[in-house]
């Protein structure tokens, strides 16, 4: 269980990096894009993995 809650805590934290960047984006910061891209793609390994730590916990 713990290890869930560590976990939920690094997807809360590449959310953040991609709405963030998101919104530097849309003012023109082109890097800013490619970097909430790179975060969206992390972030959607993360919740795969947290998907199956979710399935584990609650056997």
């Amino acid at each position: 269980m713990e290890e869930l809650k560590k976990f939920i805590g690094e997807i809360n934290e590449l959310m953040e990096q991609v709405k963030s960047n998101n919104e530097l984006n849309l003012k023109g910061n082109k890097a800013a894009g490619k970097r909430a891209r790179k975060a969206s793609v992390a972030l959607g390994k993360k919740l795969k993995y947290f998907r199956f730590l979710s399935v584990k916990a609650n056997k």
